[in-house]
């Protein structure tokens, strides 16, 4: 029996097609010795002759960089033991997506093998506005193309037809030895000849993707875009975090006026209100910070964004495909993680698994905002830029370059091999919906209200309990007598070198439960210290500018950018990783690199003579 095979990218609705040409006479299994799938059904040609057609995985070349493609080509080229290669090959294309899969099918048709193109989907192309000339298109792949649309089984009659007749006609022209940016720019002009009229939006967004993927614009763009988010989390969400602040102070203030002097109210005041409160007023700083993520998701920009850090980051070993799982961990390591599982290469899998909490998550922005509000003038650098925004930006464009430095150290040390390639479909552009973007917003508020009520709480509450107990004597400072001020004493004979202090240390046991915490710590510790009411009364900022040095702040903010203070994160890495090897080796190195660079900004800053 005579065999055929559908090839071509992802979601070029070879499937649809598959199932539209063989309709119930089809079977699915493994193919030997891997756990890709295999389909496998039969065709009807006009004759009346039955063919067998496999639906082959998607890939985006000849040359694998996962399990699919590996299958995939080894089955076009005949390298597949118990299989034999097709006599006839059948390249979908989506015509709403022409350029990109014309790459791969100039691959295909450069083997010089009876060939047919199936241009599908050609109803979502015209609905984008796009008219394709199918005429124009055989001349210059010379190779029969077909108009199908798979779901409305429309195309098929004429598709058989060309599958029976194409080992008649053999390509007409090829070049079998073309490199890759040749296939694109061959593809880049195929389309523009077979496109006969596009919409204004059509075009418009080409020259968008000119603008923002130019390999010198781009960049500076995306820069430019990461500026004015982290400058409007100071500017913008100012007015409603002082609002918060207020909110949480006459909290207090009633609870204090409501109640007797006693540990009751203490707890509430000084361990509830003071630890849940200094974390929630930083509510504003996260929902502006997310309304920009997911803004830049839903209009198409984020996967650009992608897009150009990827030659960042191939120059460090990683394949592109642990961009998603990066770019997740913005929001927290945990899902971050848990996406490298998308990533087939196991060196580039665990190469991200090690560097995800290094970016920087939501977690630590108000660890961020917090040293930064205190320590860092609110006054404007030059043409209205805000000092604070940039010492932000600044920040999160360590923990990235962090990130890069250690995944090049690693995947010439403990990963190393070489890195996997990668190619990614980019979507449309389109605007935003409100409706989507106040689901996500919700979503976030929920997730970070949850973490205040309870591990926040949970915490405060706990510490609030170990730094009142036992109670001190008559001229003894409570901290200084609580169990907690003994652990802090000890902890901090380690960290006093880089600069940190003893309620510091303190801080850091905690926050291994959520980073965050840090800030409630520090709380809950300086409004039990507090003298007298008046000095308990003090905003966090105001205590922490008379308890600490610049040089001590400016190095508890290295600190944070690398030291692993997420328990969240260890356990979902042990999970991934199915033992306990490499969450010790990610604590080990990135507390290694926090010492390292704390100390480090630490001492710089009092050469400096900052403080």
């Amino acid at each position: 029996m005579r065999s055929a095979a559908l090839v071509g990218n992802p979601n070029a609705g070879k499937s649809a097609l598959f199932n539209a040409l063989t309709g119930a006479r089809q079977k699915i299994a493994n193919y030997p010795g891997v756990t890709v799938e295999r389909k496998a059904g039969q065709l009807t040609l006009p004759g009346g002759e039955t063919i067998a057609l496999a639906d082959l995985p998607g890939s985006y070349g000849l040359n694998a960089t996962s399990p699919d493609e590996e299958v995939t080509r080894k089955v076009i080229l005949g390298l597949l033991p118990g299989e034999t290669a097709p006599e006839v090959l059948v390249v979908v294309l989506d015509s709403s997506n022409l350029e990109q899969h014309l790459v791969f099918a100039q691959e295909v048709i450069a083997l010089g093998r009876p060939t047919v193109v199936a241009l599908n989907m050609i109803d979502l192309a015209e609905r984008d506005g796009l008219v394709i000339d199918p005429a124009a298109l055989e001349t210059a792949l010379g190779v029969p193309v077909v108009p199908t649309i798979a779901v409305r089984r429309r195309g098929l009659d004429e598709l058989a037809a060309a599958i029976a007749r194409a080992e008649e006609r053999l390509p007409e022209h090829h070049r079998p030895h073309t490199t890759l940016t040749e296939r694109r720019l061959t593809a880049h002009a195929i389309a523009e000849a077979a496109i006969i009229s596009e919409t204004t939006r059509h075009r418009m967004h080409a020259r968008l993707d000119r603008l923002f993927l130019h390999p010198w614009l781009g960049p500076l763009i995306l820069f430019a875009a990461l500026f004015v988010v982290f400058q409007a989390v100071f500017s913008g969400a100012e007015p409603f975090a002082d609002m918060l602040e207020a909110g949480v102070a006459w909290l207090s203030e009633a609870v204090r006026a409501a109640l007797p002097a006693g540990l009751v109210r203490d707890l509430l005041t000084d361990g509830v209100l003071a630890g849940v409160g200094s974390v929630i007023v930083f509510l504003p700083q996260i929902v502006i910070l997310f309304f920009f993520i997911l803004a830049m998701e839903a209009s198409g920009y984020m996967a650009r964004a992608a897009f150009l850090m990827d030659r960042l980051m191939a120059r460090v070993g990683l394949s592109g495909r642990s961009f998603i799982p990066l770019l997740s961990s913005f929001a927290c390591a945990v899902p971050g993680i848990m996406a490298t599982r998308s990533i087939s290469d196991p060196r580039d899998r665990l190469t991200t698994i090690l560097i995800a909490p290094l970016m920087t998550c939501s977690a630590r922005l108000p660890v961020y905002t917090m040293i930064i509000a205190a320590f860092i003038p609110n006054r404007a650098v030059i043409l209205g830029i805000g000092m604070q925004g940039l010492v932000l930006l600044a920040l999160y464009v360590f923990g990235i370059a962090g990130a890069m430095l250690a995944a090049l150290v690693l995947r010439r040390t403990v990963t190393k091999g070489a890195a996997s390639g990668f190619i990614m479909e980019l979507p449309k552009y389109q605007m935003p919906r409100a409706s989507d973007l106040l689901l996500g917003l919700v979503q976030r508020v929920r997730i970070f209200l949850r973490r205040a009520g309870t591990i926040i709480l949970t915490v405060s509450v706990v510490l609030w309990l170990l730094l009142n107990f036992p109670r001190a004597g008559e001229g003894q400072n409570q901290v200084d007598a609580s169990i907690a001020g003994h652990i802090a004493n000890g902890l901090a004979v380690v960290v006093q070198p880089i600069g940190f202090n003893r309620d510091i240390a303190l801080s850091l046991i905690p926050a291994m439960a959520a980073r965050e915490v840090a800030v409630s710590s520090l709380a809950t510790t300086y409004a039990v210290a507090g003298a007298d009411e008046n000095s308990q009364a003090l905003e966090l900022g105001e205590q922490l500018k008379s308890r600490w040095s610049l040089p001590t702040a400016l190095a508890f903010l290295a600190w944070f950018v690398f030291a692993p203070q997420c328990m969240s994160t260890i356990a979902v890495t042990r999970r991934e990783t199915n033992g306990w090897t490499w969450p010790m080796f990610m604590l080990g190195y990135l507390f290694a690199l926090a010492y390292f660079f704390a100390g480090l900004t630490y001492w710089a800053a009092v050469w400096l003579g900052l403080g």
